[in-house]
Order: C-alpha cells, then sequence, then structure tokens
C-alpha cells in the first residue's frame, strides 16, 4: 500500500517525495496500527492521515479544536478534489445538513469535527453505522494539562474512540514536551502504540532576540524592506495591538488589529482577509493563528515576549510553512517579565509553579549565547548535534561585532561587591555614573570606591552590560532583582579572565549578506517581476475559487516557476506543489503568463535544470531519491531519521546509487565517520591492500579495531574517491 501513497502523493499533492517521518507513520497506519506523529509545525502532519484516508475505503474522522483550520483544510482538499466536509458552530442550518447528507450517502472521505461536535449525541448517532477506518486527533497536545493549551474536552476522546473499535488512531502535534507526550500516550490509551518523533528544528527560521530599547521604531525599521511580504505581530495587550495596527496603518502598511475584544464577526473578517492576501500584516494577541495554515508568512514579530517556549515556538512555526527563509524576530525587556508575573501570581499554586517553571526556561533561552537552536531543541527533549546552525543572530554574529568589555565589568562587578549584592542593576548604574538621588545617599553609597567611575557610558550602556553580565552566568539575580556574584566573575576581577560580547542588540535589520548566507540559489536568483505577475494571477484565480490564494499553489512554486521558466505545462509537473490535478487546473494559465514575459524579455527557460528536476521526479528508486537528497547536502543522519530507518540501511542505499555510476560528495560520507585522521587513514590503506569489495579481510587486517558500521562509511568514501 505504500507505493499506492507514493503514487497519491507525486500524482495529487505535486511533491517528490515524503519528509520527515511521514513515510513511516503512514506505513504505520495503512496497517491499521495506532500512531503518535510529533511533527515541527509547516512538516507535513497532514499528509500522515489525509494520505491514508484516500487509501482506505471507509471514512476518516478528524478532530481539531480550530475551526479556521477546519475551514482551511476543507477548501485545499476540494482543490485536489478530495471530498472533505466540515460540521461545527460556524456553519449555517442548511450548510450542516447539506453536509451531514452526504456524510451519511458515503460522499465524503475526511471529515472534520470540533470536539464538541464529536462529543453531542445526535452526531455519535449519525456515525454510528458509518464506516471508519481512521480515527485521528489534531493538536493532541490540547489534551495534555502539563501542555500550554490544555482543553478539557480533549480528555473525553479515550471515551469516543470505543464507537470505532476498528479505526486505527493517530494523534498529531506540533509542540510536546516528552512529559506531554507521555500523557498524550496515557490519555488515548496508546500505550503500544509508535510514536513517530521528528526533529523540532525548523531550518528556514532564522532567529533574532533583540534587546526592546525603541519598539515603535525598531518594529518601523524591521518593516521598512518587507512591505509586500505577509507576517505578523503578536503583542501582549489588546489595547497594544490597536495602537500598533493604527500607527501601521498611518504608515501605510496594509494592516488589521486581531484580538478577542473585536466582536466575532470582525475577528473573522481581518482573518479572512489575512488569509486571502487583501492585507498584508496582522497585529494580534495570542488569540490568533492557530490554526493558519498560511504557508507564505515571512515574518512573525514578537513585539512582547511571549509567555513561554511553547507558546513562541508555536507562534514562530506560523512563519515559513512552505519551507522558504523566514524572519523571527523577538523584542526582550525584563519589564515584560513583570507583566507575566503579574498574570502568573493571579493562578492557583500548582499552576503558578508550572508557569514560573515555563517563564525560566523562555529566560534561559532569550538569555543564550550559543546557538538559538541548542536551548530550544534541549527545552523539548531533542540535543542540537551541530556546534552552529547559520539561522540566529547568536551564530552569524561577525567577530568585529565582538566588543572587550572587560574593564567595565570589573568596574560593575565591583560595585555589585561594594554595595554587598543587595541591589538592583538600576540602583548599580546609579552609583557608577555618580547620582545624587536619594537611595543613593541614604545608603552612604557615594562615599564607595566605585561611586563616579562610570561617567564614560549612558545608563542604558550600563543596562545592557548588566544583561550581558547575567546572560554569561557571571551574576545572577536574586530575590526582589538583587544582583548576586557568581564564580566565573571572580576571575574576571582579578584579570585572568575577559569579558567579550555584543552590547548593543538593538537593531531589527537583517542585511542582505546574511539573507543570502542562510537562503537557496533559487530563493535569491529568481526573476521577481515575473514572481509579482504569477502572484497576481493566483490571487485572481483564488478571488473566482472563494479560496485563498496558497490553495491554488504556495509561494515556494510560483518561485521555481520565476527560476526555471517552464515553456509547457508538462515541465510544470516537474515543480514543487504541482500535482497532475492541478497542472490541468491551472497550468495553461500560469505557462501563458511565463511565455509572454520570457518572449518579451528575452529570457530563455532553464532547460538542464529543469529536464533534472524531470528526470528526478521521475525517478520512484528509493536509492535514487537518497543518492539525490544526499548529494544535495542531507547528512547520512538526517536522511535516515527521515525515511524512519537505520544508518546502514542508508549507505546500502548510497552504495547502489554509486554502483549505477553516479557520485557522491565526499565531504558528507566523511562527516558520517566518527573515526580520526589516523584511524581513517589505517582503514583506507587496509581497503588499498585487501581491496573494498569485501568488510571482513580488512576488519581482521586492522585486529578487529574498527568496527563494521565505520568500515561501511569508509568503504563508501573509497569507491566513491576511486570511481
Amino acid at each position: 500500500m505504500i507505493q499506492e501513497a507514493k503514487k497519491i502523493l507525486r500524482e495529487t499533492f505535486g511533491y517528490d517525495e515524503f519528509r520527515l517521518q511521514q513515510e513511516a507513520a503512514i506505513t504505520q497506519v495503512l496497517d491499521k496500527k495506532d500512531a503518535m506523529v510529533i511533527m515541527p509545525t509547516g512538516g507535513g502532519k497532514s499528509l500522515c492521515y489525509q494520505i491514508p484516508a484516500m487509501i482506505f475505503d471507509g471514512m476518516t474522522i478528524v478532530v481539531s479544536p480550530l475551526i479556521s483550520l477546519m475551514k482551511d483544510q476543507v477548501e485545499q482538499l476540494r482543490e485536489y478534489d478530495i471530498p472533505a466536509v466540515y460540521l461545527n458552530s460556524s456553519l449555517q442550518p442548511e450548510a450542516y445538513e447539506y453536509n451531514v447528507k452526504k456524510i451519511v450517502n458515503g460522499d465524503v472521505k475526511l471529515l472534520y469535527l470540533a470536539p464538541e461536535t464529536l462529543m453531542m449525541e445526535r452526531t455519535r448517532e449519525m456515525l454510528k453505522d458509518l464506516t471508519v477506518d481512521c480515527f485521528t486527533i489534531d493538536e493532541a497536545h490540547c489534551i495534555s494539562e502539563w501542555g500550554h493549551d490544555f482543553r478539557p474536552e480533549y480528555r473525553q476522546m479515550a471515551e469516543v474512540r470505543k464507537d470505532f473499535p476498528e479505526a486505527v488512531c493517530i494523534a498529531l502535534t506540533a509542540t510536546a514536551t516528552p512529559r506531554v507526550q507521555e500523557d498524550i500516550k496515557n490519555s488515548l490509551n496508546l500505550e503500544d502504540s509508535e510514536a513517530f518523533i521528528s526533529s523540532f528544528d525548523r531550518e528556514n527560521l532564522f532567529l533574532k532576540v533583540v534587546d526592546k530599547k525603541d519598539p515603535e521604531n525598531q518594529l518601523l525599521d524591521f518593516l521598512y524592506t518587507r512591505k509586500n511580504q505577509s507576517g505578523i505581530i503578536y503583542c501582549f495587550s489588546r489595547r497594544q495591538v490597536d495602537d500598533l495596527a493604527y500607527l501601521l496603518e498611518q504608515e501605510g502598511y496594509s494592516v488589521k488589529p486581531y484580538h478577542a475584544g473585536l466582536g466575532a464577526r470582525d475577528r473573522a473578517i481581518n482573518q479572512r482577509a489575512f488569509i486571502r492576501d487583501d492585507v498584508r500584516i496582522i497585529v494580534a494577541t495570542i488569540a490568533f493563528g492557530m490554526g493558519i495554515n498560511k504557508p507564505n508568512v515571512r515574518y512573525v514579530v514578537h513585539y512582547d515576549m511571549p509567555q513561554n517556549i511553547e507558546s513562541y515556538y508555536q507562534q514562530i512555526g506560523r512563519a515559513g510553512r512552505d519551507s522558504l527563509r523566514s524572519d523571527c524576530i523577538l523584542l526582550f525587556s525584563y519589564s515584560d517579565t513583570q507583566k507575566i508575573k503579574y498574570f502568573i501570581n493571579k493562578k492557583s499554586e500548582n499552576e503558578k509553579k508550572v508557569a514560573e517553571g515555563h517563564l525560566d526556561d523562555l529566560l534561559k533561552f532569550l538569555e543564550s549565547t550559543e546557538c538559538r537552536r541548542k536551548p530550544l531543541m534541549s527545552y523539548f527533549g531533542e540535543e542540537y548535534g551541530d556546534e552552529k546552525c547559520g539561522m540566529c543572530d547568536n551564530c552569524i554574529s561577525v567577530d568585529a561585532d565582538v566588543e572587550d568589555l572587560t574593564l567595565q565589568a570589573q568596574k560593575f562587578l565591583s560595585c555589585v561587591i561594594r554595595s554587598e549584592e543587595k541591589f538592583g542593576a538600576n540602583h548599580i548604574v546609579d552609583i557608577l555614573r555618580g547620582s545624587k538621588n536619594q537611595k543613593v545617599l541614604e545608603n552612604d553609597h557615594d562615599k564607595l570606591s566605585t561611586y563616579g567611575v562610570g561617567n564614560e557610558w549612558s545608563k542604558d550602556q550600563w543596562i545592557q552590560l548588566s544583561r550581558l553580565l547575567i546572560r554569561q552566568n557571571f551574576v545572577s539575580k536574586g530575590e526582589f532583582g538583587s544582583l548576586k556574584i557568581e564564580k566565573p566573575a571572580l576571575a574576571v576581577l582579578d584579570g585572568s579572565e575577559n569579558v567579550f560580547g555584543t552590547l548593543d542588540r538593538t537593531s531589527t535589520s537583517i542585511s542582505g549578506e546574511e539573507v543570502t548566507r542562510t537562503s537557496s540559489e533559487i530563493e535569491n536568483e529568481y526573476n521577481e517581476e515575473l514572481f509579482e505577475l504569477l502572484r497576481q494571477k493566483r490571487k485572481e484565480l483564488a478571488d473566482e475559487d472563494d479560496v485563498p490564494p496558497y490553495a491554488i499553489f504556495p509561494d515556494t512554486t510560483l518561485i521555481e516557476m520565476a527560476y526555471y521558466f517552464p515553456q509547457s505545462k508538462d515541465n510544470l509537473e516537474a515543480l514543487y506543489g504541482v500535482g497532475s490535478v492541478k497542472k490541468e487546473k491551472f497550468g495553461d494559465a500560469f505557462v501563458g503568463i511565463i511565455k509572454t514575459f520570457t518572449a518579451k524579455h528575452g529570457i530563455e527557460e532553464r532547460q538542464k535544470s529543469l529536464q533534472k528536476r524531470v528526470q528526478k521526479t521521475k525517478s520512484t528508486e528509493k536509492h535514487d531519491l537518497i543518492g539525490e537528497a544526499f548529494n544535495d547536502g542531507q547528512s547520512i543522519s538526517l536522511l535516515a531519521e527521515e525515511h524512519g530507518v537505520k544508518e546502514v540501511t542508508i549507505l546500502t542505499h548510497l552504495k547502489k546509487f554509486l554502483d549505477e555510476d553516479n557520485d557522491l560528495r565526499l565531504d558528507g560520507l566523511l562527516e558520517a565517520s566518527g573515526l580520526s585522521d589516523r584511524q581513517r587513514d589505517q582503514v583506507l590503506k587496509a581497503f588499498k591492500k585487501k581491496g573494498p569489495l569485501m568488510l571482513r579481510p580488512v576488519y581482521d587486517l586492522l585486529n578487529k579495531q574498527i568496527g563494521y558500521d565505520e568500515l561501511r562509511v569508509l568503504q563508501l568514501y573509497y569507491l566513491a574517491q576511486n570511481k
């Protein structure tokens, strides 16, 4: 059945191959074995039940707490000619009854339901005589009281499951810590099921934390070069949302507000305008966005701090669902933590303890000086393997931006000690700058040797330094915000260790060089003028069909059109997201625009590159797909994870790929070896002496000191090098 699934993936959805754990999860579901799928936002969770739904004889039920997402997904499925409907409170009575009739008549493959709708006696009565092959629970973290978005009605799903004893159950979420994952399994009785957990890393998201100094101007600086891009700006309060939306509108931006204080009709209108590309920017509280499947959100800005890492991860997950580079900017101020603590203190004792832990974890992430993906992945129980991701502010900071701040650090730390570690940063700075305010004079701090020694810096610069010293663990915050000296600070004070850092973290701008370094050739070199023409056509077709533009094609597809310049409908099918259904529906319209544009400007189709793409899409052999992906830069370990197999299986596929007279990149093979340079040379000499085709003679020659897994890697390296 997996071959049928691959055919649907290619011909219906227009994708060349499965991503992450999709193939393994789909195989599990098709075998009628329960599954839990943890996959990052934008990772393709929906296909894990949508493709089996098209293969099963009966119906697939999808439980989702998100009315907007149900409508969105049903509209997209209908563009693929897949029969899907939803039932929830947003439907008019006539539309509701029409959908019920289709369900009862067996004309529906996928039925989307709100949990409250499923719990209704009428709904359960309607479904009891129908064949249900798959019971899907989306946003499954809502079932856990340890999660950030607990929904009590989700706890009843385990009971409803019993209505469909023959149905396989699949639970899906993007945000679940190990503790929440365990709670999901226990609550849904999935103890014996397989868990398919993909990396939480969203490689295409650029993460940046900015010290909040002049937020309005910082935001305007960021948006200045992004007037035609879609984005979401998150604020803490409704008032802030309204004020900011008004400011941006006055500055000429296409913007709408979204928060719980607006009427339901206004919220729906504003959300629809954003999804349909009639409005570029939504300024919102956390009330907005859960379940928004708009793939071309190019940035998410946190104007205020989120309340925890799960909220942050879920909200930035709304950017870049089309896998194109997208920016995530967070304006960080310690004063924002006080707002969050105010609401935490209103919670019950147990909830308060959980929320305080969440806030501490968030602050560690925000104050980190290492690669941002390390603490972020660690929170979800995953170890980030690389030293640098190249897609966060900490990893691409230029050495020239890093200053030696040792002298000022010594002054600051000395002042903390001389004031007996009883005061916060603002008071320490007042002493250093020789302030005559009442608190300094009352405590006789004008008599300290550090009084007035810091006039070379502004108050703001000293506060920035205090934050840097906290981030680098030279100082910690005690009770009531007082600063405490940590052990590493003693080495700074005696001159045996220096303090380095970037004092000014207030810039929200992202240079063109940084974008080029962190995005693909296609993203950097597509024809922007043609892209705009294609986008206009997409909008026109979407309005005719009354669907969001991305239901026609995502931006990724249009960018590839504007890079390859395909001159025929058949060549379109080689592009991302163009299956046979959409090729026939929309191909002529887009190819017509491309041909007119290329003729006018004397541009030729990138025929050679496009033919390579065409050949690749026609290849259904797994070793071809794996070999191409490896040569495109994917590591052996990542390929093993994506395909749900062991690394030795990937090596077998790569050897078959090499045997068919293809090249393999040598650097990727060396990355997979854990041996030292000396050991590698020993192994390669042994292969030269004994020949590379049999491993046992080489194993014996090396006195059985090098394991077979390492020998297989270097065997492949030797063969590729001497091809």
